[in-house]
């Protein structure tokens, strides 16, 4: 699928992996939607990019309403959806028996609503838009590409709800692509390694050093513009459908 002229979601679109996929979207020629929590960040990034170009809508993915709501808007502004990249998710550390306990049901809970369902719930009225766009000469209607991570394989100690969640997601790339082929959908999952996000832009340097020598190459932390680079190749790939793909430097997570 070209990009030029298309109209994305992105969730998790104001930071990190997701802001890096908003801006090589819209400098390839597309006009993109960014659904996020984080107002102020939204706000600042359409203010760059241009509202004819991008616009932010505070929307938890978890809500079925708020979804539909900020999917209407970018169909009344935008025309369609033709590409959704779900980048939202939240962490959490502990483990599944503690020296104060179990493991917290709530946590566990609010990590696979927000980074399992939360993905889901976006991805699916997403692709009931796009079943509606004519499509391309490949037979193509729209792209979904999903984020999971190498803890869905490789999950460290205190990880078991993250690895949980985005081990959900690897689960459910196959099947999704199998029920939307009918409609000329594709859907594919990115399992980052480790990324320099917000989640490590404020760690000490002896932190992140130690964190590059797992790495073993380039033995460093990704940038958010290879996931995008990786993301742009998946859309314009056609036979790229039904596949977690490792974006990891070849890191196996080691237990801790």
């Amino acid at each position: 699928m070209e990009i030029t002229n298309k109209v994305a979601v992105v969730t998790g679109g104001a930071s990190g992996l997701g802001e890096g996929t908003v801006r090589n979207l819209v400098a390839k020629g597309a006009k993109v939607l960014i659904m996020d929590l984080n107002m102020d960040r939204g706000k600042a990034i359409v203010a760059e990019l241009g509202k004819d170009k991008v616009i932010f809508d505070k929307t938890d993915v978890t809500s079925e309403s708020q979804v539909k709501e900020a999917l209407a808007r970018v169909v009344r502004e935008f025309g369609t959806v033709d590409i959704c990249v779900n980048c939202a998710g939240i962490g959490s550390g502990q483990k599944t028996v503690h020296k104060n306990g179990a493991h917290d049901l709530a946590t566990f809970e609010k990590v696979i609503k927000v980074n399992l369902i939360g993905t889901f719930n976006v991805l699916r009225l997403a692709a009931e838009i796009m079943q509606t766009n004519e499509p391309n000469e490949g037979g193509e209607r729209g792209v979904i590409i999903n984020t999971a991570s190498v803890a869905a394989f490789d999950g460290q100690v205190g990880q078991v709800a993250y690895s949980a969640s985005k081990g959900g997601i690897v689960g459910m790339t196959l099947p999704i692509a199998r029920d939307l082929a009918r409609q000329g959908i594709r859907c594919v999952t990115i399992a980052p390694g480790l990324f320099m996000t917000p989640l490590f832009q404020g760690a000490p340097q002896e932190v992140i050093d130690s964190l590059e020598r797992q790495v073993p190459f380039p033995p460093r932390l990704g940038q958010p513009a290879e996931y995008a680079h990786l993301a742009q190749s998946i859309i314009e790939n056609a036979m790229l459908n039904g596949e977690v793909i490792r974006l990891d430097g070849a890191i196996r997570m080691a237990p801790r």
